[in-house]
């Protein structure tokens, strides 16, 4: 049994017609002949949108209780007991309520592609985990619900709904999107015109990314479909890019993941964590860190050892590293304002290797 496909309608806010637009080719597959299921769908009272639901069958959904209350969820046992050819999957970042049998959407929608069922599916570029930190310092909104960048990677198909900022503010003023007060308030706080734009520049930025890259694998595997020994000679000289992310228990670590393997990704280059020092000392915070890096496809490594810059050096040659991210050192104290940080000996130490130090930036 083959895996299901993955097609992805991202876009940048909520309004801009993701599902709208899922669904109408949802109607035009049902009309086709295709055995099309609604799995999940989430109305927010949008007329236009609910109506695009007429006809489709609904899976219903599976209700749980939490603290008391029901909640109901994509019910996914029933989904792939009712083996469909397609299943329509809204909000695809979505954090399913305790008790569930997986914590993300996304991970339920990977066991329903495992069941052979292909599924559209909706997000928004925001719940990208790499651009967490952009997203916050453009909007100063931390958004909560993530999605794993190698999961839409590995998407078959990724359509972006567009819709320009003032266009998408109209409709807000409308009631299309919210209601009257609840578009109010929207448009005072996260849907200003400058967060809008912000917004809409990553996911024209990352939708270029996506068609580059698959675009490249096309290319490639045409190549290589013609002339294999041909490709492999011109690819030879060519050395692969592999960057090292040095972490600690401080929570910019998690700034650091995130920028290491997007630039990882953009270069098509290997990605590797590490961390050196007392396997003790900040144990909870650099586990944590260690479990975020490997959800992001990470190679993780912990090295013991007091010698941090000569570790991190060492084990940077050893690997071949050719680029390694590290955050600022803490502040010294003034009685040791004359010595070198972490950072300053790490750079000293690996004078071939290219060394990016990140920022903390704070709004």
């Amino acid at each position: 049994m083959s895996r299901g496909k993955l097609k992805v309608y991202l876009g940048y806010a909520a309004g801009v017609g993701k599902t709208y637009r899922m669904l109408a080719e949802a109607q035009e597959l049902r009309q086709k002949g295709a055995d099309i299921v609604i799995a999940y769908f989430e109305p927010h009272g949008r007329k236009e949108t609910i109506a695009k639901t007429e006809g489709l069958e609904i899976v219903p959904r599976r209700v749980l209780m939490y603290n008391g209350s029901p909640f109901e969820e994509m019910d996914t046992v029933a989904v792939i007991r009712r083996k469909p050819g397609i299943a329509v999957v809204d909000e695809f970042a979505h954090t399913n309520v305790p008790g569930s049998e997986r914590v993300k959407r996304w991970q339920d929608v990977d066991a329903i592609q495992e069941a052979g069922i292909d599924v559209l599916t909706t997000m928004n570029v925001q719940h990208l985990e790499s651009l967490n930190d952009q997203v916050f310092h453009a909007t100063g909104i931390r958004v909560r619900e993530t999605v794993p960048d190698w999961v839409v990677d590995e998407a078959d198909e990724l359509v972006f709904v567009d819709l320009t900022p003032r266009a998408l503010r109209n409709r807000l003023e409308r009631g299309v999107v919210y209601s009257q007060e609840k578009a109010r308030r929207a448009m005072e706080n996260f849907f200003t015109e400058s967060n809008l734009t912000a917004l809409r520049e990553m996911a024209l930025r990352h939708t270029a990314h996506e068609v580059e890259e698959k675009l490249d694998a096309a290319g490639a595997a045409a190549v290589t479909g013609e002339a294999p020994g041909e490709l492999a000679a011109a690819q030879a000289p060519l050395k692969k890019e592999r960057i090292l992310i040095c972490l600690t228990g401080r929570p910019s670590s998690a700034i650091l993941l995130r920028r290491g393997k997007r630039v990882a990704d953009y270069i098509h280059a290997d990605c590797l964590a590490v961390h050196v020092g007392d396997p003790t000392h900040d144990r909870e915070a650099v586990e944590r860190h260690m479990s975020f890096a490997r959800n992001l496809r990470v190679d993780t490594h912990v090295l013991p050892g007091s010698d941090i810059p000569g570790a991190i050096a060492k084990f940077a040659r050893a690997e071949g590293i050719t680029q390694i991210f590290m955050g600022r050192s803490a502040p010294l104290p003034w009685w040791k304002r004359y010595r070198e940080t972490v950072v300053q000996q790490v750079v000293r130490q690996a004078r071939d290797i290219q060394i990016t130090i990140v920022a903390e930036r704070r709004r």
